[in-house]
């Protein structure tokens, strides 16, 4: 048994009217369905900085999401903003999702298939991102319960920019070609965006809800 008031699940996927007391929802899976593409795209869970207390309940109640990786699709990254929009009636339903990730899918394909390979995208290991320090028990379902929260809201242009200039869910390099090798990455990051079964089978266990 758990306290009336209190969610379970992993709270940097949890929809903030969720985390703010409001009954799970389709919309609300939605909002986990961006926080997952997000994964897919940057190579790494969200809110990897973060202990998964009451500051980061706050945090996305106001709006605060992961900073996009650069080099991110614009198509994917309007579907990801969408989708974890703070007001539920404004994301999209699964199966208006489904077919946008379709269509950008076949998109892919069809570009990739006109563009020579390019013997320059190589990935380094030794500089991939550094993930090693993260503690695997926060990334585990658990009891949350927050009380006095506000109700949740977009942040401002102005605030996520604050927040992503101070602390980094990725790490930048400290040279430019570090940073070239790194951009080099996400490109290649980029191919798994479009892995339509791994998104298919994710959508499909919404679907069945």
């Amino acid at each position: 048994n758990r306290p009336s008031k209190s969610i379970y699940g992993n709270l940097p996927y949890i929809a903030p009217e969720v985390i703010n007391g409001k009954e799970y929802t389709f919309k609300s899976d939605i909002y986990s369905f961006a926080m997952l593409m997000w994964e897919i795209s940057s190579g790494q869970p969200p809110f990897i900085n973060y202990e998964h207390d009451y500051d980061l309940a706050m945090k996305i109640i106001n709006g605060i999401r992961p900073k996009i990786v650069p080099g991110t699709p614009l198509e994917y990254k309007n579907l990801i903003e969408q989708c974890w929009n703070a007001d539920p009636s404004k994301r999209l339903d699964i199966y208006t999702l489904w077919n946008e990730i379709r269509n950008i899918n076949i998109s892919y394909i069809n570009n990739q298939s006109k563009l020579a390979p390019n013997n320059n995208l190589k990935i380094n290991k030794s500089n991939s991102l550094k993930s090693k320090d993260i503690n695997s028990a926060l990334y585990t379902s658990k009891l949350h319960q927050f009380e006095n929260l506000p109700e949740p809201r977009n942040a401002t242009e102005e605030e996520l920019e604050a927040l992503h200039s101070k602390s980094h869910d990725l790490e930048i390099p400290d040279n430019i070609e570090a940073f070239n090798k790194s951009s080099s990455r996400t490109f290649k990051r980029s191919s798994k965006i479009f892995n339509i079964k791994k998104l298919q089978s994710m959508m499909s266990k919404l679907t069945k809800k």
